[in-house]
């Protein structure tokens, strides 16, 4: 049988009721003793991480988890991480750029019921989450959830209270389970040539800046000077409001000349980017050179921008690593 390390984090599966709201207090052999008949087809062991809601989850959790795999990666055939839901997408994207070409499939699941409760989702998360990681065929970062299994890079949280909170985002579901059964949509493990590779730096000077009408352009330079990289969130396919005062213009060109980084993607969720299409969009993008996400998520691009960030700040460097393709992450980009 394979042999496969949980690894607990905190969450709503791991919480309790208390004074003050569902807290997490479960532990990770806690978690293991609600779902016993996984002993058929895996031997598991647990570590018990850190126990925190996913609200409090930051990039030097990511590095703790990442490290705690890096670690016991030789002993083990496949890692379960359990995670609160509503950071769950971004640590999904931030493991898929610190753990890439893993044969080993990394895991990270959750619930939007404690597991301790009759009526929950957490149990068949779990063992849902366990049986994939067992399987041959599975391998680098997913989210599995309500029986959907998701690339790293393309999970979002959707859905506040139900049980099918994650969707894959601009990309196929790379499986799903029902009824102890796992059908693949996509096999490619085969594909994968190059040997796993960590990496330990994270840069968390990213900031996130969501436009909206009215939005007056000295926040983005205010954010120049705290920050290393920007992502804006611009309506549509993309592109800057052109007022009169020329405001947004002369921002973008203080991060530029400063040598920072902007990245440029939507807030519409899916489907993704094209700055090409509209002047407002093209003449900036065309003369400050800036980055686009074109399809990728809003999780993926500020957790690929810290990762990148962590390795170099030059501008070349950046640019290439931001467009290589890492677990799927980005597919589409405009000629």
């Amino acid at each position: 049988m394979k042999r496969i390390l949980l690894i607990a984090t905190g969450g709503t599966i791991a919480s309790k009721s208390s004074e003050s709201g569902l807290k997490p207090l479960i532990t990770s052999q806690e978690l293991l003793s609600y779902v016993s008949d996984v002993q058929q087809f895996c031997n598991t062991d647990t570590l018990q991480l850190i126990n925190i809601d996913s609200t409090n989850m930051q990039p030097c959790h990511w590095l703790m988890i990442s490290d705690a795999i890096r670690e016991h990666y030789q002993e083990y055939d496949g890692f379960v991480i359990c995670h609160g839901t509503d950071t769950m997408a971004y640590t999904a994207a931030a493991l898929s750029y610190l753990i890439q070409n893993s044969s080993k499939p990394v895991v990270i699941t959750g619930a939007q019921k404690p597991i301790d409760l009759e009526i929950t989702d957490a149990k068949t998360n779990l063992s849902d989450s366990l049986r994939f990681a067992c399987d041959d065929r599975a391998y680098g970062v997913t989210i599995v959830f309500d029986g959907k299994v998701i690339a790293g890079t393309r999970g979002k949280k959707e859905r506040t209270k139900s049980y099918n909170a994650f969707s894959s985002i601009n990309f196929p579901y790379i499986a799903t389970i029902q009824d102890q059964h796992i059908i693949f949509y996509l096999d490619d493990k085969g594909l994968l040539t190059e040997p796993v590779q960590f990496y330990n730096t994270l840069n968390k000077r990213v900031a996130l800046l969501k436009l909206i009408p009215s939005l007056e352009a000295g926040v983005l330079s205010y954010l120049a000077d705290h920050y290393d990289a920007v992502i804006i969130e611009s309506f549509g396919v993309g592109g800057l409001p052109s007022y009169e005062s020329g405001d947004f213009h002369q921002a973008i060109r203080q991060w530029t000349c400063a040598g920072k980084t902007v990245v440029m993607t939507t807030q519409v969720t899916n489907e993704g980017s094209n700055m090409s299409v509209y002047e407002v969009g093209k003449t900036i993008k065309q003369e400050f050179g800036l980055l686009e996400s074109y399809d990728m998520t809003l999780e993926a691009t500020v957790t690929k921008l810290m990762w990148i960030l962590g390795q170099t700040q030059e501008p070349r460097q950046i640019r290439e690593m931001f467009y290589r393709t890492i677990n799927r992450d980005i597919l589409y980009m405009a000629t």
